[in-house]
């Protein structure tokens, strides 16, 4: 068994970018980006050159933060939680492809912007307003049913795991994506933030909303966390015709 390994990395910036190996040697418990952290203290590629370090994101190290995403093998997922060891075994093979997401503008390296997740959880309102009140009483009461339901959903990292993996996600479409929609569930779930689904679903019926997913289900089996969002997607769509319905009710009367 070889005693060393291979990363091949999808390098550079918009326009131009382009394959390096580098050689590193296994060692127990080793994952991606402890690979990365040791390329950075001597970057020099299996062509024995010097280069310029490789740049990632990563944060947490424990996957939290949803930061150090990347296509690994062509698979999304976080670096931090992929083990070398495993990825050889699985693959039968000492060569590891790293690249960064294509669903999101590359910055560099391994580096994208996934500005447009925030973005899309500011027009779906993903939050819960609160004013300068206080009160001494209990909050409205959550079924043990509901909060594991609502802490599930909200464990999402805005990694775009689901994002990258999903068809309905690319340059001619402009639809929002399953960790949004998910949110919405989020916070629609509460009972102080039911108040304000209105709010949240009437984005969901415009251009690039639940209508725009095409229920291939990749989201669900590439997320991390694992959150039910097929589950999510089959809600909200229910909530936003029951809105829909109540909107079209709600409309003054014409004469």
């Amino acid at each position: 068994m070889d005693d060393t390994y291979i990363l091949n990395i999808l390098r550079g910036e918009p326009g131009h970018q382009y394959w390096e190996e580098f050689e590193l040697k296994r060692m127990p418990f080793a994952n991606v980006i402890s690979s990365l952290m040791d390329i950075q203290k001597n970057p020099v590629n299996r062509k024995n050159e010097k280069v310029a370090p490789v740049v990632w994101e990563s944060g947490c190290l424990e996957e939290v933060c949803g930061s150090c995403s990347m296509l690994i093998n062509g698979k999304p997922r976080q670096a931090c939680t992929a083990l070398i060891e495993v990825i050889i075994h699985e693959t039968g093979s000492n060569i590891i492809r790293l690249a960064p997401f294509n669903k999101f503008p590359l910055v560099r390296d391994l580096i994208v912007d996934r500005s447009r997740m925030f973005e899309d959880l500011k027009k779906v309102h993903a939050w819960i307003d609160v004013d300068s009140s206080f009160s001494s009483e209990s909050g409205p009461r959550i079924s043990p049913e509901k909060q594991k339901l609502m802490y599930a959903l909200s464990t999402c990292m805005t990694c775009g795991c689901c994002l990258e993996a999903c068809p309905q996600i690319n340059h001619k479409s402009k639809f929002i994506g399953p960790a949004a929609i998910s949110q919405v569930r989020l916070f629609d779930s509460n009972p102080v933030g039911k108040t304000q689904k209105a709010v949240r679903l009437r984005p969901l019926m415009q251009e690039g909303g639940i209508n725009d997913c095409g229920d291939a289900q990749n989201c669900v089996e590439v997320c991390p966390k694992r959150i039910p969002l097929t589950d999510s997607i089959a809600d909200i769509s229910r909530s936003v015709t029951m809105q829909a319905l109540e909107d079209l009710f709600s409309l003054p009367d014409r004469e």
